[in-house]
């Protein structure tokens, strides 16, 4: 690997998880981080990928930012970043969040990535701000469908219920921002599955066929990441057990992490 900072001859002493299953007992809560979104991730999420996917002073895009999550663990590792989200309401607060930082190599942009029209003129304001003509790793943490609805906007990934459409939809983001991702440099999709109509959607499969049919690229990782301080589903012996028993279902306790490396 020679795109990250890590000291490889001390390969023993590195706590980057290599493993394809992560078992993570809870969140981060340092610094900025706080679990005040539906739908943020864990921040140990982009500190692993981050730090073993780009070096200190290479700019990460995170196409779905959310709270913040990405960008306060750019702040701590000295990475440069651009974040986009839909919702205005949270970009407001991710502002809010940084005001006081001294870390100033970060572009934030209320935008629909889906729509290259508005994305294109915002990512190369972003990257040339930035002083890079692309970045080095993107992330992407993309709602699940319309399980949680984040805005009213019909534009909003979240707004979609139909799994083919939200594919088709979702491909358009991926497509926008791996445009402007370096070749053979890696991006990652964080993504679970959903219940719908009594039946499992494994969400996560049909986005990593869609890539893997549409994009040149190279699947280097499908991480199963546990998500045990889930709300309400805690402990064997909570309603969440006694409704799984009485019916036929399973727990899902699971997200995953695609890792791809891009080769055009």
């Amino acid at each position: 690997m020679k795109y990250n900072d890590l000291d490889i001859e001390k390969w023993k002493e590195l706590d980057i998880n290599v493993d394809s299953l992560w078992l993570i007992g809870e969140r981060d809560k340092s610094g900025k981080h706080a679990n005040v979104y539906h739908g943020n991730f864990i921040p140990q999420i982009p500190n692993q990928l981050i730090r073993r996917y780009t070096k200190e002073n290479e700019i990460v895009l995170d196409t779905f930012m959310g709270s913040g999550t990405t960008l306060f663990e750019c702040e701590k590792l000295n990475r440069k970043f651009i974040g986009f989200d839909i919702n205005s309401e949270i970009i407001e607060y991710v502002n809010t969040q940084m005001l006081h930082s001294k870390f100033n190599n970060f572009e934030i942009n209320e935008c629909d990535v889906t729509n290259e029209k508005l994305f294109i003129p915002l990512i190369e304001k972003s990257i040339n701000n930035l002083k890079s003509p692309k970045v080095q790793f993107v992330i992407m943490h993309p709602p699940y469908m319309d399980i949680v609805k984040f805005t009213n906007k019909k534009e909003d990934l979240s707004q979609i219920s139909n799994l083919s459409e939200f594919v088709k939809i979702f491909l358009k983001a991926v497509k926008n921002s791996i445009e402007y991702l370096e070749k053979n440099r890696y991006f990652a999709v964080v993504i679970g599955d959903v219940y719908k109509n009594s039946e499992v959607i494994p969400l996560g499969f049909y986005v990593l066929d869609a890539i893997k049919r549409d994009f040149k690229t190279k699947l280097k990782g499908i991480i199963v990441k546990n998500i045990e301080g889930n709300r309400g589903k805690l402990g064997k012996g909570g309603i969440w057990k006694y409704r799984a028993l009485k019916s036929d279902y399973f727990i899902f306790k699971h997200e995953y992490i695609l890792v791809f490396k891009k080769e055009f």
